[in-house]
């Protein structure tokens, strides 16, 4: 009957797990039951499991707001700045002067 209205249905084997990526956490399913269904150009899945597990995020010290700035005041590539803040721990003038100096 649905695919007599255009839905197919079909389910995607051999998944391991899935992850949900929200801004604060990501939820992680194991063993999931995944099955898609599409209708008229769009795709829906479905995702069915019991062992949930949900991971906190750990927020960036830094924006890329912050990697822009460092590069531009240091005169330095976007890749380099962020390395700085990385090696920096997310300090913004500690980043600067060790990329000056």
């Amino acid at each position: 009957m649905l695919e007599r209205m255009g839905v197919s249905m079909e389910q995607i084997e051999a998944v391991e797990e899935v992850i949900i990526r929200m801004p604060d956490k990501d939820l992680v399913i194991k063993h999931a039951s995944v099955s898609e269904m599409k209708m008229k150009g769009t795709r829906m899945f479905q995702v069915v499991g019991d062992d949930i597990e949900e991971r906190m995020r750990e927020k960036p010290k830094y924006t890329r707001e912050d990697v822009l700035l460092v590069a531009q005041q240091a005169s330095v590539s976007e890749a380099k700045a962020e390395q700085a803040l990385k090696d920096t721990d997310g300090d913004l003038a500690q980043a600067v002067l060790r990329l000056s100096s």
